[in-house]
């Protein structure tokens, strides 16, 4: 039992050996880990103190080596009329930052904190700026914003107001030299201003040319117009300013330029916009005083182009806005009407007078698409030169009957030529018949009819087209002489170049070239041949026989400007639903005959009179328009002694469809579709009318 108690003794004895020798060197371990910490915090606390910014910046610039960046906006390039006219340009404004930590930065004079901006700061700003010092103190008292750096107190100040800024702060110059010292130490002390360069987009021709050009919503982003088409190609790619610390730790900055938008140098030509815009306030001041006192019409649209290039060289619609302020509605509305819009409303009613009438809207184009049947059914081989027709004043097409301009006499006998002149449904009905709806469909699609033409402006409509399904007799009848089918203004004429231009379609374009920011030249549009539509001879025919049409007795002889050769066709559309009797009218011509220069559409939509079916309202536009830019493009008369001052009717709000022809023929032929009340051709009966209604159903996106 002892021997027993002994071991046990023996044992905890050397247990508590064992463990002193381990808590001693537990304690020893301790005391090393202590002592490092303390000589390591020591030796941190020292490098703090001696090199702790080299090594800050040097953290910096491995981690984060910019501290401080700018945008460097680029410059938008611009956009100019064939002759170098500035349409769109970017003029440098300025945005006035304020650096409100700077401002209420403190310092101590005399042991006393003192915030010696402050004051002289917010006096310089409204002094010189004009700003609003409630605002500007709220900036900077507000527990938000009183220590941000970025506080934007005006956008776009222009230079000249810039530049009147940094004179109040120049105490050196000649202007402040009666300051006090007084003065000029308070001027010295204006701190946390400083101006961001920026762009501001101007349209130096306000309103001319405004569905061609568009506009920008910011400055750089676009959806209308040039503006918007070539939006890509005008802007360019801005630079950055840098601030950072080198290897060295040292403050350096590196500036990456800004690369400027390129150019665009457009057809269109600046004078003849002008030509067209002023033919357009003129018709519309006559027609004003109509009906309700509305404008002239719903809206009139006309087109200028080459036909021998496609290039457009003006355009214009009756709904003007002005570029500087596309969002400015007065013109249009009454402040009672605005006041009355919701957002949606607003924007419908933007929308309405952003587009691009001539080149969006489709619509039945009547009359003018008859050269296109005459050159279609030539060129196929349906009919020749020689042909003849028969009209008695109406044709049963499926057995229903439609009207000719003068039933119930009709035209009699008349030659290819003739059905032109006098624009004769029952002979177009004939041609069409001869021609068969699969090679009249077939034609329509080379003229680009129910497509693209692929112009270079953007919300481009396409018309619709008869499927060869829905294009049954009573069908291919009306849309021979131009109904029940849709087309655009810019499809139209570029159907109608074609005819009259040796028989080639070019794609219409409304810019030519495309230069960098120094003017070299980046890129030139050459003209687009899409097609071979129809023959040279065939060309020449009919060009022929558009300029009958102007001849006495012809259908558009009040269009004819005296002492030129040229050739046209009138138009007159009844609009959907024809029991409105609404009328779209519209005159397509050129110049001169034998070697077209220029051809001009003009459209007006819903004529403001009584009785709309009378294309003499088209006709007078074209006119005046022509009378003025054939001599402005050096086409020159063949009969000088002819030429006269213009003289065109001043009574078109009183005017009607009798008349529209040549006072000296014998029993004139009237305007074409219509019959000697302004009735459409071809309603004297309900059979008609359901007719036309099929055909509407028919008819479909091709």
């Amino acid at each position: 039992m002892s021997r027993r108690k002994s071991k046990r003794r023996q044992n905890a004895i050397t247990n508590r050996k064992i463990n002193g020798r381990i808590s001693k060197k537990l304690v020893g371990l301790f005391i090393i880990v202590v002592l490092a910490l303390v000589g390591l915090a020591l030796r941190i606390t020292y490098i703090n103190a001696t090199d702790g910014e080299r090594y800050k910046r040097q953290v910096l610039s491995q981690t984060q080596q910019q501290y401080d960046s700018r945008i460097i906006p680029f410059k938008r390039g611009e956009i100019r009329d064939r002759n170098g006219t500035i349409l769109a340009t970017s003029e440098k404004v300025y945005n006035v930052i304020l650096d409100c930590k700077v401002v209420n930065s403190s310092i101590k004079i005399k042991g006393e904190a003192t915030q010696r901006y402050l004051e002289p700061t917010v006096k310089a700003l409204v002094e010189v700026l004009g700003l609003e010092e409630s605002e500007i103190r709220s900036r900077l008292e507000n527990e938000e914003t009183k220590n941000s750096q970025y506080q934007v107190l005006i956008k776009q100040l222009s230079i000249t107001d810039k530049k009147k800024f940094e004179a109040y702060l120049d105490v050196k110059s000649e202007e402040n030299e009666g300051l006090s010292k007084e003065e000029k130490a308070e001027r010295q002390r204006v701190k946390g201003v400083w101006f961001e360069e920026d762009y501001l987009r101007v349209y130096p021709m306000n309103s001319l040319a405004s569905d061609l050009i568009g506009f920008t919503y910011d400055g750089t982003s676009a959806d209308w117009g040039i503006e918007g088409y070539y939006s890509s190609v005008l802007n360019g790619i801005n630079g950055r300013q840098f601030g950072y610390f080198n290897s060295d730790a040292d403050v350096e900055q590196t500036i990456i330029d800004p690369v400027d938008g390129k150019n665009v140098i457009s057809t269109i030509d600046t004078n003849i916009q002008q030509i067209i815009r002023k033919a357009l306030e003129k018709y519309q001041n006559e027609m004003a005083n109509g009906p309700d006192g509305a404008k002239g019409a719903k809206n009139v649209g006309v087109v200028a182009m080459n036909p021998n290039t496609g290039e457009i060289l003006g355009m214009d619609s009756s709904d003007w806005y002005d570029l500087n302020n596309p969002r400015d509605l007065s013109s249009f509305y009454t402040p009672e009407e605005i006041e009355a819009m919701d957002d949606e409303a607003r924007l419908n009613a933007l929308f309405e007078i952003w587009r691009n009438y001539c080149i969006s809207d489709a619509y039945e184009p009547g009359s003018t698409f008859k050269p296109m049947t005459v050159a279609a059914a030539l060129e196929s081989g349906s009919i020749t030169e020689d042909d003849t027709f028969y009209c008695g004043g109406f044709k049963k097409v499926g057995g229903i009957p439609i009207k000719c301009a003068i039933y119930p006499n009709g035209h009699g006998t008349e030659t290819l030529s003739e059905t032109l002149k006098y624009s004769c449904n029952v002979a177009m009905m004939d041609i069409g018949e001869a021609m068969g709806a699969e090679t009249f469909l077939k034609y329509q699609k080379l003229f680009n009819f129910g497509s693209y033409t692929g112009i270079d402006l953007p919300g481009e409509g396409s018309g619709i087209l008869h499927s060869l399904d829905g294009l049954g007799s009573t069908e291919l009848g009306t849309a021979s002489f131009g109904q029940g089918f849709t087309s655009t203004m810019i499809q139209e004429i570029a159907a109608f170049s074609s005819v009259i231009n040796g028989g080639v379609y070019y794609k219409p374009h409304v810019v030519n070239t495309i230069t960098d920011s120094s003017g070299a030249v980046v890129e030139n549009t050459e003209p687009v041949v899409v097609r071979q539509v129809v023959s040279q001879e065939v060309s020449d025919e009919v060009r022929g026989y558009l300029g009958t049409v102007m001849e006495p007795g012809g259908t558009g002889a009040k269009a004819n400007v005296s002492g030129y050769t040229m050739g046209g066709k009138t138009g007159t559309a009844q609009k959907i639903p024809r029991v409105d009797r609404k009328y779209l009218v519209s005159f397509i011509g050129f110049a001169p005959l034998e070697n077209p220069q220029v051809v001009l559409y003009v459209v007006v939509d819903e004529p403001n009179t009584d009785v709309q079916a009378n294309s003499i309202y088209a006709q007078n536009i074209y006119k005046d328009i022509m009378a003025e830019l054939m001599p402005y493009m050096n086409i020159f008369p063949t009969d000088p002694s002819k030429v006269e001052d213009l003289e065109v009717d001043d009574s078109l709000a009183g005017s009607n469809a009798e008349g529209v022809a040549d006072d000296n023929v014998p029993n004139p032929p009237e305007d074409e579709n219509v019959d000697e009340n302004g009735n459409q051709i071809g309603e004297s009966n309900d059979m008609l009318s359901d007719g036309i209604t099929n055909s509407e159903a028919a008819i479909t996106n091709e």
